[in-house]
């Protein structure tokens, strides 16, 4: 199974923004212990290529590790240099895809419009991040698949665990979820990864029961 197909799969990319590089690893074996396997997190991230490395190399094949937030192909190589198997963008950039597509590394950008989804797919991206997804709600990604069926769409911004499953019976290969499953600026001890891994099992069933 690829990469690729190991996202969708998995259905749930967890969105770490914030977190000190002392709690980088715990959360992520946290969620790993929920299901949720694929995480990334965000450039803008104190350390953020040293938490890369750091989860790449502590918890290797058992997760997938991307980089979040990126905004131009500079910060993309760095990520990619670093271990990330994907860049999440915010917005369409398509320098940011062609060279993520250089490296063999997976494109997950940022869109709203029609034809802003379709120029993203046309430039190289393997998933479009619908975002912000909770502008429109899960009936968007119908409305969008309707004339173009073949994009694969992962909804991002304002998902949680109650409406998660909605944006899957609609359409969506994978979902975003950012501060509903990790909020960094919690107080983080030893309940904090308990309910972490408490939570993530909660969106991985709500996923798989959309799914069946």
């Amino acid at each position: 199974m690829s990469l690729l197909e190991k996202i969708q799969e998995n259905g749930i990319v967890a969105v770490i923004r914030g977190a000190k590089p002392e709690n980088i690893v715990p959360i992520a074996k946290a969620l790993k212990a929920g299901g949720v396997k694929t995480l990334e997190i965000t450039v803008e991230t104190p350390k953020v290529l040293e938490l890369i490395e750091r989860v790449s190399s502590e918890l290797g094949d058992e997760v997938i590790v991307g980089a979040g937030t990126v905004l131009d192909p500079e910060t993309a190589r760095a990520a990619i240099m670093a271990g990330a198997k994907f860049i999440f963008s915010p917005t369409v950039n398509v320098e940011t895809i062609k060279i993520t597509k250089r490296y063999g590394v997976i494109s997950i950008p940022g869109a709203l419009t029609p034809t802003e989804i379709l120029t993203a797919y046309e430039n190289g991206a393997d998933i479009i991040k619908v975002f912000p997804a909770n502008v429109f709600g899960p009936s968007y990604l119908k409305d969008i698949h309707g004339p173009m069926p073949q994009i694969p769409l992962m909804p991002t911004g304002g998902l949680d665990v109650h409406n998660v499953g909605e944006y899957i019976k609609a359409g969506a290969v994978a979902a975003g979820i950012g501060s509903s499953l990790v909020n960094t600026k919690k107080n983080i001890d030893i309940g904090y990864f308990i309910q972490l891994e408490e939570k993530a099992a909660q969106f991985v069933e709500a996923v798989r029961k959309a799914r069946d």
